[in-house]
């Protein structure tokens, strides 16, 4: 009796073929063919396909010592697979096996043979690891792949991949717009234009739709945030204008650039919510005290980039007013026009002629391309103009010593084309005023 004790409690493993009852026989096309003795005992009790094999209703073939043998066919690349997969059924204890699965990618082939092999046990630890485990882009993409045709048994492995709810894509947009336009420690910056990023990746369309409607809710939400950034960006205007001296001190340099930056992102957010026109506005009434700001601040390398940044933010408030985003009554795009055009003008060269060879050059230069959209953004909002404002500015223009940028020539040919043509064009409104005046 205790013989048999000691036998029962001694554990069995795969391999020993003095206890060996049954001969599994792993085989593929490119002719490998391994056997490995194993026990039916566990091979029943872990494994349905074995458990189905092993039964009264399969027939079996004998082979030496009069073990019972099962083959297993799979792919070369499958191979390595089905033996881990036979040592895990020895191996697994409630699904804990932590160190046996040696990778993502392992424990994904291992996961495969284990569901087509009907072993839950395995599929539990499996599912477990790699719900767990952190995942490398290309293993992720792996996963997608694979883990949709598995069944039910292993969506938990999918869990943070899945569609969130509404409510929560709001919560987190509301806490990341009101962080990305606030004023946090300079040590912080990174984080904050890590945030500006997702959030104008939240809200583009790519590939995907946009991450979340651009409802009233969050219109309102981002108005407010972009109103109180704008409330902190005019209060150290006001306080720049009363001790011009403190422009020169490092700290309000560069709290005024990273508010400048913070503008500009913003108008981008404001754009793809077509929401601009409360910014517009408002940096539109601010124009004469940010340009005397600049104007008068003490010269230093710094200057060129606050100018620099400046530019950027003016050029996208004149672009919405230029291709009617913004609609302003005449006498506020006019005056946009007279207070913008002649701080562009004398700033381009001065940007241009700083060289990143220089030790105290901008860390940020202004791209060519944004220096053509802005021309072209002036000559379309003074073409909107009446004419005799068209040719007030127009005759400033020929007659400044900056006439090269902004080239406003297309402005100039239009004008004159309208002013030779008007006559003809427009004589049936001195008809109809004869018309009227004769009643």
């Amino acid at each position: 009796m205790e013989s048999l004790v000691s036998e029962t409690r001694t554990p069995i493993r795969i391999g020993d073929r003095s206890t060996s009852d049954v001969v599994v026989r792993i085989r593929t096309q490119d002719g490998r063919d391994d056997w490995f003795y194993c026990h039916s005992q566990v091979l029943i009790e872990k494994s349905k396909y074995f458990a189905d094999r092993l039964s009264e209703n399969w027939p079996t073939c004998q082979i030496l010592d009069s073990r019972n043998c099962v083959e297993v066919y799979c792919q070369e690349s499958e191979f390595d697979h089905h033996v881990s997969v036979l040592r895990l059924l020895y191996n697994v204890i409630d699904g804990f096996v932590d160190d046996m699965w040696h990778g993502v990618k392992n424990a994904l082939g291992i996961l495969q043979v284990a569901v087509n092999l009907g072993c839950p046990q395995i599929i539990t630890a499996c599912v477990d690891y790699l719900e767990a485990v952190p995942w490398e882009e290309s293993e992720e993409e792996e996963i997608l792949k694979i883990i949709p045709r598995l069944g039910t048994q292993v969506e938990p492995i999918l869990a943070r991949l899945l569609p969130v709810k509404q409510s929560a894509i709001m919560g987190i947009f509301f806490s990341t717009i009101r962080f990305a336009t606030s004023s946090p420690p300079p040590i912080m910056n990174d984080l904050k234009s890590s945030a500006q990023e997702q959030l104008e990746y939240m809200l583009t369309e790519d590939d995907d739709a946009p991450l979340l409607a651009a409802d009233d809710e969050i219109k309102s939400e981002v108005k407010d945030c972009v109103k109180r950034l704008f409330e902190r960006f005019n209060n150290l205007l006001e306080a720049l204008l009363c001790e011009m001296e403190l422009f020169s001190d490092g700290g309000k340099m560069h709290s005024f650039q990273s508010l400048l930056s913070d503008l500009s992102w913003a108008c981008q957010i404001l754009c793809k919510l077509e929401i601009m026109r409360e910014l517009v506005c408002n940096w539109t009434d601010a124009s004469d005290k940010i340009v005397k700001v600049v104007k008068e601040a003490s010269p230093t390398a710094e200057l060129i980039e606050t100018k620099l940044r400046v530019i950027e933010v003016a050029a996208k408030i004149l672009e919405a007013i230029g291709y009617g985003t913004v609609i302003l009554p005449m006498a506020k795009r006019l005056h946009m026009v007279k207070v913008w055009l002649p701080f562009v003008r004398v700033a381009k060269p001065l940007i241009d002629s700083v060289t990143t060879a220089r030790d105290d050059a901008p860390t940020v230069k202004m791209d060519s391309e944004l220096w053509q959209s802005l021309e072209s953004t002036f000559v379309s909002v003074i073409l909107a103009l009446p004419s005799a404002e068209q040719a007030e500015i127009l005759t400033e223009w020929l007659g400044n010593e900056h006439i090269q940028y902004p080239d406003l020539t297309e402005a100039f040919e239009v004008w004159c084309y309208r002013s030779k043509v008007s006559k003809r064009r427009l004589s049936f409104l001195a008809v109809n005023h004869d018309k009227i005046n004769t009643y």
